[in-house]
């Protein structure tokens, strides 16, 4: 990362843990922090920021809306690690909710952290008509037309590279185009400027996944390495190589890039962040 995209990470992990400070004799919370705070890239968070700067806005006119798509995302994983999930016993190198607070307690922290990210858009200090379009691209991006429907299409098994492209979209994409969406409508901009850039940038990210759930570690990933295949899971790799997979991932990043022209150089740390995320380890 260069040091300007560190500073913008460090803006938004800052404002998550604080934020998260505020309620520390809650059990739920309690719950909810362990997750959200065990480390994770932030990416979200610093893609909304970026896009919201990118748009002419400041960093911090975008930390609400980038607390609550980082508060979704960390919901999705809780889930995703329970028994009836994925069953996984690490997530960034700790144990995973349920593991430390049971199943139950896990089950309800996800459910607090999805809730509390549209309190966290409601609280920010900006126009009513701005939080009015976070709360529909997000509740819209994260539930059955996006996220939550990308969750079940992985549960049963695409058959066919189409359709695991269109898991990856709803899966994982959706939250990106989420976090750039609501990056925009902090800076006060329609949502769907940098809907390009996150599809494609999303696709390529869970592609690296894939690759990176065969060839890493598990002390470099922080989570068991081989779950894919343990759990039977459908990814790319079962219908090409790796190298054709390497192909798909540059050609998705260039076209991320090409999205951006309208901008010029206001778009540099988002091009920037495209290709440092086709050339991680973790």
């Amino acid at each position: 990362m260069t040091d300007r995209l560190k500073e913008r990470i460090k803006l938004a992990d800052d404002f998550i843990l604080d934020y998260f400070k505020k309620d520390e004799k809650n059990p739920v919370f309690k719950a909810m922090n362990y997750s959200i705070s065990c480390g994770g890239k932030r990416i979200r968070p610093l893609i909304a920021i970026l896009c919201c700067e990118a748009l002419g806005g400041e960093a911090k006119d975008a930390l609400h809306f980038a607390a609550a798509v980082e508060m979704v995302h960390t919901y999705s994983l809780i889930h995703d690690d329970l028994p009836a999930m994925d069953n996984d016993d690490l997530r960034r190198g700790k144990p995973t909710n349920h593991k430390v607070f049971g199943e139950a307690m896990a089950i309800l922290a996800g459910d607090g952290l999805l809730t509390e990210a549209f309190y966290a858009i409601s609280s920010a200090r900006l126009p009513a008509e701005s939080k009015s379009l976070a709360t529909g691209i997000l509740s819209y991006m994260a539930g059955a037309h996006g996220m939550v429907l990308g969750q079940a299409l992985d549960m049963e098994k695409p058959d066919n590279v189409v359709k695991v492209i269109n898991m990856y979209e709803r899966k994982t994409s959706d939250m990106l185009r989420a976090a750039a969406a609501l990056g925009a409508a902090a800076a006060g901009g329609a949502g769907d400027e940098f809907d390009e850039y996150a599809r494609c940038v999303g696709v390529a990210f869970q592609i690296r996944d894939d690759i990176l759930d065969i060839t890493s570690d598990e002390a470099t990933l922080g989570k068991p390495i081989g779950s894919d295949e343990k759990n039977e899971k459908s990814t790319i790799l079962k219908y090409m190589s790796i190298e054709k997979a390497e192909n798909m991932i540059t050609q998705l990043t260039e076209r991320a890039e090409k999205s951006l022209e309208f901008l010029g150089d206001k778009a540099d740390d988002l091009r920037t962040l495209a290709k440092i995320l086709i050339d991680r380890k973790y």
